[in-house]
C-alpha cells in the first residue's frame, strides 16, 4: 500500500500545503518521522470556522481568558467520516502575532476531559513537537497513525508555554474545552480543577486518511447551523444529524456555521460571501453546499447587535444569494438553498431582544418566496415550512423551539436533518 504522501491528489495537496511554510519555524534539527502507511487520500472530516476576536464593546463577551500561559488546552470534536490516520489543522489566521505551541497530542475521547487509554498520539509538525506559526498562518500536522471509525469523538490537546493571547476563535463550540496548568497533553484524566471553556481556539480542522477521494458536503450558516440551542456535548446540531445519515455513504459533512453569521456583511465572523472561498470552495472534494443564511442580515439592523445599521431589503439578500450561486457553479459545486426560519419573539425578555419586527418578517417572506420559486438553486430545503407554527407562521412551532424563539432545540435540529433529501443534496454522480 502506498504511503500517505505518494497518494495525495492535487486538490487536497494544495489545501494541505497552504500551511506548510509555517513549519519552517519548527526545530531544524528534527528529522521528519516516516509517514504511516495508510490510505492514499486525505479527506476533510471536521471543521470549525475561525472568527476574528471582537472587542469588549461588543454586546457579547468572548468567553475566553485574556491569555494562556504554561497551560494545556484540551478540545473535543466529532468526526464525520472515519479513516486509517489523521492530520490536525492549527489556525493562527486572525492573529497579528506568532503562535507558539510547545507540544500537541491527539487521542480518542472517553468523556469529560478523559481520553481512551493507549490512544494518545503526539502531534508533530515537520518532525518537531514544538512549532511557531507566523501571524495569519494555518499549519497541518504530520500524519498520525490512529484509526478512527466514522462519527468518532476525538480530543486534541495543545500546550501553550508562552504568554498567548487568543486572537481568532470559534465562539459557540457546543462542546466543553478544558484548560489546566502545566503540560498535560498525554494525561489520561485531568484534575477536577481544570477550567471549562465554551469557545474553540486554534484547532480548526481534521483530515482523515481514506481509501477513496473525498466527497464533502459543507453547511454554510449562522447560529442555527452552528447549533445554538442544541444540548452541548451531545452532537445534536442539524449538521451532526446529517453526518449520521451520510456516514454510511462515506460523505463528509463540514459545519461552516458561525453564530452571528450573515451573508452580506461581517458580523461575529466574516460575511458568508467572503468566507465561502475558504470555508466551502477551499475544502477538498466539496460536492455540495447547503446554505442557511439571512436571519441575521434581516434581524441585526436596528437591534442590539447592529443598532446603527440600515435595514436590509429582500432585493439585496436575493442578489447576495445569486452571487453565492454563481460562485458555487463556477467551482462545479452543487448548491442547495434553505428557507429562513421564523423568529417572532426572538430573545424576548433578554438584553438581546430586537431581532423581530413585522417589517423584517415581510423581508423574510419575500426572500423565502424567491428561494422556493425562482429555480436559482439546484435544490431547495424548506426549513421555514418545517419549523413554523401553522397557526402563527411568524413563530417557531413550540415543540421545535429551544426556548429563545430564535433557535430550534434538539428535536427541531433532528427534524431539519431528516427533511433533507440526500439525492437532491448530492445530485447525480459526476463522471
Amino acid at each position: 500500500m502506498r504511503s500517505v504522501f505518494q497518494g495525495l491528489k492535487q486538490g487536497a495537496a494544495a489545501w494541505i500545503l497552504a500551511g506548510i511554510a509555517a513549519a519552517a519555524s519548527a526545530s531544524p534539527s528534527a528529522a521528519p518521522p516516516p509517514a504511516p502507511t495508510v490510505s492514499p487520500y486525505w479527506s476533510p472530516s471536521w471543521m470549525a470556522s475561525p472568527q476574528p476576536l471582537w472587542g469588549s464593546d461588543f454586546v457579547l463577551p468572548t468567553g475566553l481568558p485574556a491569555q494562556f500561559r504554561q497551560q494545556t488546552l484540551r478540545q473535543v470534536l466529532r468526526l464525520s467520516v472515519g479513516g486509517a490516520g489523521l492530520r490536525v489543522v492549527i489556525s493562527n489566521e486572525d492573529s497579528p502575532v506568532p503562535l507558539h505551541i510547545g507540544a500537541a497530542h491527539v487521542a480518542r475521547h472517553a468523556g469529560g476531559s478523559a481520553i481512551e487509554p493507549g490512544s494518545d498520539r503526539p502531534l508533530r509538525f515537520g518532525g518537531a513537537s514544538a512549532v511557531t506559526l507566523p501571524p495569519g498562518a494555518r499549519l497541518v500536522s504530520d500524519p498520525v497513525d490512529l484509526a478512527l471509525p466514522a462519527l468518532s469523538r476525538v480530543a486534541v490537546s495543545l500546550y501553550l508555554p508562552q504568554p498567548t493571547r487568543p486572537a481568532g476563535f470559534h465562539f459557540d463550540a457546543r462542546e466543553t474545552a478544558y484548560l489546566a496548568a502545566g503540560e498535560l497533553g498525554a494525561a489520561p484524566q485531568w484534575p477536577a480543577s481544570a477550567a471549562l471553556l465554551g469557545p474553540r481556539v486554534f484547532v480548526s480542522a481534521v483530515l482523515v486518511a481514506t481509501p477513496r477521494p473525498p466527497t464533502t458536503v459543507v453547511t454554510l450558516g449562522d447560529s442555527i447551523t452552528d447549533g445554538n440551542g442544541a444540548t452541548p456535548g451531545a452532537d445534536r446540531r442539524w449538521p451532526d444529524a446529517l453526518a449520521e445519515r451520510l456516514a454510511g455513504r462515506e460523505v463528509a459533512v463540514l459545519n461552516a456555521g458561525i453564530s452571528g453569521g450573515r451573508l452580506l456583511r461581517d458580523g461575529m465572523g466574516r460575511a458568508g460571501l467572503t468566507r465561502a472561498a475558504r470555508d466551502v470552495f477551499g475544502q477538498p472534494g466539496v460536492r455540495a453546499l447547503l446554505v442557511l443564511l439571512g436571519t441575521n442580515d434581516i434581524g441585526w439592523p436596528g437591534g442590539p447587535f447592529a443598532p446603527q445599521e440600515e435595514a436590509v431589503d429582500a432585493a439585496a439578500l436575493i442578489q447576495g444569494f445569486r452571487q453565492l450561486i454563481a460562485l458555487a457553479h463556477a467551482h462545479q459545486v452543487r448548491i442547495v438553498g434553505a428557507t429562513i426560519p421564523p423568529f417572532e419573539r426572538a430573545l424576548q425578555g433578554t438584553p438581546l431582544e430586537g431581532h423581530y419586527s413585522p417589517a423584517k418578517d415581510q423581508v423574510r417572506g419575500e426572500v423565502n418566496r424567491w428561494i422556493r420559486e425562482s429555480g436559482a438553486f439546484d435544490a431547495v430545503v424548506d426549513f421555514d415550512a418545517l419549523l413554523r407554527d401553522p397557526a402563527q407562521p411568524s413563530r417557531l412551532l413550540a415543540r421545535f423551539d429551544s426556548g429563545d424563539h430564535l433557535h430550534p432545540g434538539d428535536a427541531g435540529y433532528r427534524a431539519m436533518a431528516a427533511l433533507i433529501d440526500l439525492e437532491q443534496l448530492l445530485g447525480p454522480e459526476r463522471r
